[in-house]
């Protein structure tokens, strides 16, 4: 049930950018953050550590 993502090798828009550190603040986990920009959770974790960003991990 693996979901395939389109976008593949995309560049991040400014809106993009803004939108994951809104919703990392907000304390978000990785999946929710995926899903919201449709991009993978690995494209997610190196932006937000690229970024200095911290994702809340699932417990």
């Amino acid at each position: 049930m693996a979901e395939r993502f389109e976008r593949h090798k995309q560049a991040w828009t400014a809106d993009e950018i803004s939108k994951l550190h809104t919703l990392a603040k907000k304390g978000m986990a990785l999946k929710a953050i995926a899903k919201a920009l449709t991009r993978s959770e690995e494209s997610v974790k190196q932006r937000a550590k690229n970024d200095g960003l911290s994702i809340a991990k699932l417990r």
